[in-house]
């Protein structure tokens, strides 16, 4: 194996699913701007839009949280090509 191929800064880091607030804590080289106390430490900070807590296929649920409105959005424009 090669030396130095892999990087040394890992660290804790939380990432929080936007859609319903889930966090978790993992091990990353990240760089990020935010940070979030959990349990009285203050960690960096990656907010995903979806992860395995919200979406369809790992939930079994059939609705999609979208937090952009993105399908509202598609919705409003192509309504009236149906008829």
């Amino acid at each position: 194996m090669k030396k130095d191929l892999h990087p040394s800064n890992y660290r804790p880091v939380v990432f929080k699913d936007m859609s319903n607030d889930d966090i978790f804590i993992s091990r990353s080289t990240i760089n990020t701007k935010d940070t979030i106390e959990v349990d009285g430490v203050t960690y960096p900070l990656v907010k995903l839009e979806i992860t395995s807590s919200s979406h369809p296929f790992y939930t079994g649920k059939s609705k999609l949280v979208d937090t952009a409105g993105r399908v509202d959005k598609f919705m409003s424009r192509y309504a009236n090509r149906k008829k």
